[in-house]
């Protein structure tokens, strides 16, 4: 086989891991990265323990991915769950899975599997540029700003892997939308994905509870019931439990103007428990305690129910709809206290900025990409990673799809140099 020049431009976990099956494939293969070092978002990503990937059942695992799953199939059962952890071992990062059912590095870093990984790669002959930002197309050429000025870099093959819109300061600052989108390539624009929203909360309940957790509850939306935590923020709620809800709640926003997550305060106890432990209490009991003795609840709990119950009243009162809910210790006040503790709407203004997000929806238009991964409009120019038009909630999913479709990338790479050799 006649050896290849491949530039790949991105060096996040999609583009190493191009690099890396091209390299074994023989091919030269240039990296080049916008920032001093390499791999800088998966770096953040394991700050507090790299999740890898997830050990659920793999056919669940596969359908994470909302309305791309069957486009990202064929990537994914070529790089399951399991050939993450098998890849990371060779590399010599053992893996261990969470009570979550997430995986994470014994280690729990991401530097020592990173550093194996890029000398790894330089054994293998691939070049690592850094400081090397792209600019444009110039005649089918990519154009570079680097230290030294502008350099073009000509190839036999490009893979752009240059992320989303999430995390700008780490380089996946969507700069490169308008120049595809001038090129023929349809782009979805970029929204907030596994991001926290705003909430209107009071200045009394923001001021004591700011940085709280809220723990052991479930949560209810389009997205499905799970249970967790999230915390809260001076500007609303993040968190791991409100991220696996973020997409199903900012579509409700964008459809219907207003969206609301459902929790249950006390997922051990049925609403008909709550309700008659209530009416055990004395009626002229303050609130916060018939709800600590009956439902269990700790201090944020109590505040949240009745931030949240105040927010409802206005809500409907703003409406001109509703009646006053009763609030003394009847039977009709326990009841419907009660029906609150186990499903209490949340409203949400509006996801926080994409700058802050985990990660993005949006991105290159499946149908502007082949089964190969190459762009329909600029043959020979593949795309891999978060610039694809995918999403899908934290708990390695997103690191296994950038992992995957990077390899995918690189088999269409391989396989077009070889259709025109």
């Amino acid at each position: 086989m006649v050896r290849k020049a491949v530039l790949i431009i991105g060096g996040g976990p999609a583009g190493l891991m191009a690099a890396e099956v091209l390299a074994a494939a023989g091919h030269r293969v240039t990296v080049c990265e916008a920032m001093p070092s390499f791999g800088r978002k998966f770096l953040l990503a394991g700050k507090s323990g790299l999740n890898i990937t997830h050990s659920e059942p793999y056919d669940r695992f596969r359908l994470r991915f909302g309305a791309a799953n069957a486009r990202l199939a064929s990537a994914l059962d070529r790089f399951t769950p399991d050939d993450v952890r098998a890849w990371a071992l060779e590399l010599g990062t053992e893996t261990f899975i969470g009570s979550s059912g997430r995986v994470f590095p014994t280690a729990m870093k991401a530097s020592p599997l990173l550093r194996a990984w890029l000398k790894r790669l330089q054994a293998e002959g691939v070049v690592l540029l850094p400081r090397h930002r792209f600019l444009r197309f110039d005649k089918g050429v990519p154009i570079f700003a680097t230290a030294e000025g502008e350099m073009p870099r000509a190839a036999d093959a490009v893979l752009l892997a240059l992320g989303g819109a999430s995390w700008p300061r780490l380089g996946s600052d969507a700069a490169w939308v308008d120049g595809l989108r001038e090129k023929g390539v349809a782009v979805a624009d970029f929204r907030p994905a596994n991001c926290g929203f705003d909430v209107a909360w009071s200045d009394r309940f923001r001021e004591r509870f700011e940085g709280a957790p809220v723990k052991a509850v479930r949560a209810l939306s389009a997205a499905g019931d799970s249970q967790g935590e999230f915390v809260i923020s001076r500007h609303g709620i993040e968190g791991s439990l409100v991220y696996a809800h973020a997409a199903a709640l900012r579509d409700q926003l964008a459809t219907d103007g207003r969206a609301a997550l459902l929790l249950d305060l006390a997922p051990g106890r049925s609403e008909r428990q709550i309700e008659d432990a209530l009416l055990r209490q004395p009626p002229k009991t303050s609130l916060s305690n018939r709800l600590r003795k009956a439902a269990g609840l700790d201090g944020v709990k109590v505040a949240l129910f009745s931030e949240c119950r105040a927010m409802t009243r206005l809500a409907s009162s703003d409406a001109g709809a509703g009646s006053p809910q009763p609030s003394d210790g009847s039977a009709a006040s326990a009841a419907h206290v009660a029906q609150l503790v186990k499903s209490l709407p949340l409203p949400v203004l509006r996801p926080r900025p994409i700058e802050e997000a985990i990660s993005s929806a949006g991105g290159i238009s499946w149908d502007s990409v082949d089964e190969n991964y190459m762009l329909e409009a600029m043959p020979g120019v593949f795309a891999a990673g978060e610039m694809l038009d995918w999403e899908a909630p934290t708990g390695g999913y997103l690191l296994t799809a950038c992992f995957a479709t990077g390899r995918a990338a690189a088999r269409g790479i391989h396989g077009w140099l070889a259709s025109r050799a």
